[in-house]
């Protein structure tokens, strides 16, 4: 069992112990180091990156996705349960869209994801829910063992109670003293799931792998 402030391992055969969740996604970026480009709009594999990550969720099981961020009509044809909402001003950071999220979650759990992560998959979402049920929080780790706050769960009143107290506007300032589980997924071969497209670079790695590997198919694990 992992342990609070340990690494654990991914095991996606394992049922998570964490049963009604929801997803948040954070859509709203200024894309800056895009030239502004509107990322999760972006499309890689023939699906802008917001769907898939919202496809994974859904796929993975999430009772509610909630996509923060300007509206996307498009996205509701793609995934049917995911719904958008703005945060006030819009595009004012990620806490204030974690905030906007939150305020109309009713699932005990929350997945709380970056829209930009295309090889996100909903196995690796089953990973970090059967690592955060005991605990109260995991965050995916990359290959440098950096944890990943944008593709982390957590207790929705952990979160509730943390945002209450916090004033400032960084991510990390507000979770890592929640000292999660970190998670490290290693599939050799794939493309990681961390992998997200801040940058021109980074988005031209994704396309080298979805060109090379092929895109996992929707919903498989």
């Amino acid at each position: 069992m992992a342990r609070r402030g340990a690494d654990a391992d991914a095991d996606a055969d394992m049922p998570p112990p964490v049963r009604a969740w929801a997803a948040i996604v954070l859509a709203g970026g200024r894309g800056v180091r895009l030239g502004g480009a509107d990322k999760p709009g972006l499309v890689l594999g023939g699906r802008t990156l917001v769907a898939a990550v919202a496809a994974a969720a859904a796929a993975a099981g999430a009772c509610d996705i909630i996509v923060v961020g300007p509206p996307r009509p498009e996205l509701a044809a793609a995934v049917p349960l995911a719904r958008c909402v703005s945060e006030e001003p819009a595009r004012s950071g990620p806490v204030p869209a974690l905030r906007a999220g939150l305020a109309i979650v009713t699932a005990p759990w929350i997945a709380l994801l970056a829209a930009d992560l295309p090889f996100l998959r909903d196995r690796h979402l089953l990973a970090l829910l059967q690592a955060a049920g005991p605990v109260g929080g995991a965050a995916l780790a990359d290959a440098d063992g950096t944890p990943q706050w944008l593709a982390s769960c957590w207790r929705a009143g952990t979160l509730r109670t943390a945002l209450a107290r916090y004033h400032g506007s960084s991510l990390r300032g507000l979770l890592a003293p929640l000292r999660p589980v970190m998670v490290r997924i290693s599939e050799p071969g794939e493309p990681p799931a961390w992998l997200d497209c801040d940058t021109a670079q980074d988005l031209a790695i994704a396309q080298t792998w979805a060109a090379g590997t092929g895109l996992p198919r929707e919903g498989t694990r």
